[in-house]
């Protein structure tokens, strides 16, 4: 990204934050004016896979594993008020949660449905889930190739590691992935910028 003068946002578990290995690794991403966010402390899962409307979390367990989110995002220098964006572990929530949410003064964001970019986690063990590299490409070009306004607003989702059984690491793309969409006239934006909350 920094090669190709790109910024993105990255949304990192308080687990993650406090992993003394990454360190460098945020520290370097924050100094490069990327945005960092919260993802949860423990990556809960809020409700119930089946059951949507089920919660899995209380409101005292939510909002205790959030700060404690917040807590690492302190440690480099990161308040609150600078991220105020939540995406939600697994990306998986429901009213109750967004609701939550609103009240700790945060917005509640996710991926846009419609390619695989979010499968990148996936490895060849997990049968049908599984999705290639090229597979994954050919999907947001496909998108981008048949829908009316492409990918316009798009919020696309990759994880910045993945299962050790994936040799396929969808990142590696990143370079032909931005000049495509650099190609296609897209501007790749922060998701505060996207969003309207500059900071």
């Amino acid at each position: 990204m920094k090669a190709k003068n790109v910024k993105a946002s990255f949304f990192l578990t308080g687990n993650f934050y406090r992993n003394e290995n990454f360190k460098p690794l945020i520290e370097g991403l924050n100094k490069e004016e990327h945005y960092l966010g919260p993802h949860s402390d423990k990556h809960l899962l809020y409700c119930d896979w089946n059951k949507r409307d089920s919660l899995l979390v209380d409101k005292n367990e939510f909002e205790q594993d959030l700060n404690s989110n917040y807590r690492e995002l302190a440690r480099f220098g990161i308040s609150k008020a600078r991220a105020k964006y939540l995406l939600p572990p697994y990306e998986w929530y429901n009213n109750t949660i967004a609701g939550w949410t609103k009240e700790q003064g945060l917005q509640l964001v996710n991926f846009t449905s419609g390619t695989r970019s979010n499968a990148d986690y996936t490895y060849p063990e997990m049968g049908k889930s599984y999705r290639s590299s090229e597979e994954i490409f050919k999907s947001i070009v496909s998108y981008n190739e048949t829908k009316p306004n492409g990918l316009n607003g798009f919020i696309l989702l990759l994880h910045i590691g993945t299962d050790p059984r994936r040799k396929d690491k969808f990142y590696t793309q990143l370079p032909k992935l931005i000049d495509y969409l650099n190609q296609e006239g897209y501007e790749l934006v922060k998701i505060d910028n996207l969003l309207g909350h500059k900071i």
